[in-house]
Formats: C-alpha cells, sequence, structure tokens
C-alpha cells in the first residue's frame, strides 16, 4: 500500500511517501480503506520525539491517528463491523508505529464507531480526536453541569470548537478565549468570546463576576495560570496541555480511544448538535505540507490528509 513513513525523529521533512506492507488484521481489529486523515499537534509532537518517554516506537512509523474509511474486512472476533460499513476513529495503540496517513488501516475495534451519515469523510475524520478530548474533558474531568460558566481556550480551534458546542449542549454557559481571528467564529458556535491581549482577564471577570464554575485549558502556560486566577471558589480546571495544572489543583488530560464515546459523538454530528469545519485538505503524498499547516496555527478549522481512490 502507499503510505507516509518517517524512519528518524524529525520535523515534516523526514516525511516520505512510498510503498509500506499492508497491515495485518488481528482477531480484533478492521482493516479500514482510509478516505481521510486529520492532522493533530500530537502527530508531530511524536514524529519530534516527544512522546519517546511514554510510547515505544519501531521505526519506520506512519503516522496518524484520526481516520474515516470503509470496512473492508473484519477480524474474525468483530461482528460488530461488516464489509462496507463506514467509520471513523481514533486509532491510538499503545506502540507508535502503525498510523492512519495510509491507503489502510488495521483499526483496534475499540478505536472505532460509525461514521456519521451527514458528514463527509473528511469532517468525519477531523472529528475523533479533537472530539473525544472535548467530551472526555467536559463529562468526566469538569463534570459540566446545566446552568454553569465555562471558559474554554482557543475556542475556534479543533478541540475548543468541540468543546464550545458539548458545554452549549450540556447546558452551559460558555466563554470563549479566542485571537482576534476567532471572535466570530467562537460567537458562531454559541460562546461569549474574549480576545487574548491586554486585559483579558478583566474582561473575563466583567462577564463572570464570581469566577468560571470550570476552566478548560488548551494551550497552557500563561493560559493555564489565568484560568486557575478565573475560577470562582469551588471551580474545576483541566488541561491537555500543561501537567502543571496538577500543583494548581486540576487534572491533566491525555484522551484516549473510546468506542461508546465516539459513538456518542457520532450521534450528535447526526442531530446538528456538533458540526465540524474542515480549513484545509491535502493529498496523501504533501502530507508534510499538511503538517506544516497544523504547525502554523491560526486555522479556524482541521487539516486533514486525503487519499484518492478515484486512479
Amino acid at each position: 500500500m502507499k503510505a507516509i513513513s518517517y524512519r528518524r525523529y524529525g520535523g515534516p521533512e523526514v516525511l516520505e511517501f512510498g510503498e509500506r506492507p499492508d497491515p495485518k488484521v488481528g482477531p480484533d481489529k478492521v482493516l479500514v480503506k482510509v478516505r481521510a486523515a486529520a492532522v493533530n499537534p500530537v502527530d508531530w509532537k511524536c514524529q519530534a520525539g516527544y512522546m519517546d518517554t511514554v510510547l515505544d516506537t519501531v521505526f519506520p512509523v506512519v503516522p496518524g491517528w484520526d481516520v474515516s474509511g470503509v470496512v473492508v474486512q473484519p477480524g474474525v472476533s468483530v461482528p460488530e463491523f461488516t464489509v462496507g460499513d463506514e467509520v471513523m476513529g481514533y486509532v491510538r495503540e499503545d506502540v507508535l508505529c502503525h498510523g492512519t496517513f495510509a491507503e489502510y488501516v488495521a483499526a483496534p475495534v475499540r478505536t472505532i464507531a460509525r461514521k456519521p451519515r451527514n458528514l463527509t469523510f473528511e469532517e468525519a475524520a477531523a472529528l475523533p480526536l479533537a472530539g473525544l478530548t472535548a467530551y472526555q474533558v467536559l463529562t468526566r474531568a469538569l463534570r459540566v453541569r446545566e446552568g454553569e460558566t465555562v471558559l474554554v481556550h482557543a475556542a475556534a480551534g479543533g478541540v475548543g470548537a468541540m468543546a464550545v458546542q458539548l458545554a452549549r449542549h450540556l447546558g452551559a454557559r460558555v466563554i470563549g478565549a479566542v485571537r482576534e481571528d476567532g471572535v466570530d467564529r467562537a460567537r458562531e458556535l454559541g460562546a461569549e468570546p474574549v480576545a487574548y491581549g491586554d486585559g483579558f482577564t478583566r474582561h473575563v471577570r466583567a462577564l463572570a463576576r464570581h469566577g468560571v464554575d470550570a476552566a478548560f485549558d488548551t494551550i497552557g502556560g500563561p493560559a493555564l495560570k489565568d484560568s486557575a486566577n478565573l475560577l470562582a471558589p469551588e471551580g474545576r480546571l483541566a488541561s491537555v496541555a500543561d501537567g502543571e495544572v496538577v500543583g494548581l489543583g486540576g487534572q491533566y488530560v491525555f484522551v484516549r480511544p473510546d468506542a461508546a464515546d465516539l459513538a456518542t459523538l457520532a450521534d450528535l454530528a447526526e442531530k446538528g448538535v456538533l458540526t465540524v469545519r474542515v480549513a484545509k485538505t491535502f493529498p496523501l503524498e504533501q502530507a508534510a505540507d499538511a503538517q506544516r499547516a497544523n504547525m502554523e496555527g491560526g486555522l479556524q478549522g482541521k487539516v486533514v490528509v486525503t487519499v484518492d481512490w478515484t486512479t
């Protein structure tokens, strides 16, 4: 099969497009014909070696954890899916080796769910990691309840946009922290936007005089410290970007694959509760350019790599 891979740690320049062996389909796996794979910061962070102390790496590595596609072969112990099913997944395994930037991926059944019928393959590929992150933080780490006020950082970004929509669905009021160019997007999603910069904490306090009930940090550093200072007396804090959150009395969250959570997200997408914005797409062979676009940031939507099966 055609795939993107890298044989050593580094930046986009280490990515190679070429032939890789077809994946083996274990008993608990599903062979997926890939239609699209989203790019996430964790992809290029793993590629740079930042996760070397956490995940064993077997070179060459095919990057990518987000995917959408069509089932072509279920494993012998997988009755949940049949050939032709359209699926999406957050295909993270315990070893960094077999990713989704390829024509095929053998996905553990615990990592996939049926694709929302109203989303394109590109949109569906952009949903799993960002959606699961937002869902697991809001419902488990922060336990957001109806009537509460939630501060969401980078509210126009991939995870932030999911968090705004899900928090609103849970009945919360959302204050969306954004760059100036993200104000309209945050408001469109249902948040009350506050732009970063001078007076940021003052402006948030003007909206939530007694502090926010929950704060969702996706940036770390000063944003995390601001979040801690903006909490109400019994407020909760969670971060997906900075482990220092623990010292501030909050919780650090690393998203985990969960088929049931994915199915919930798919249902919410089909009901129109969740929308997904794709900012840019690149063909598989241009994955390095897709990665650069993600690294540059500032996009109000996801970067997605597509696999062309028309030729």
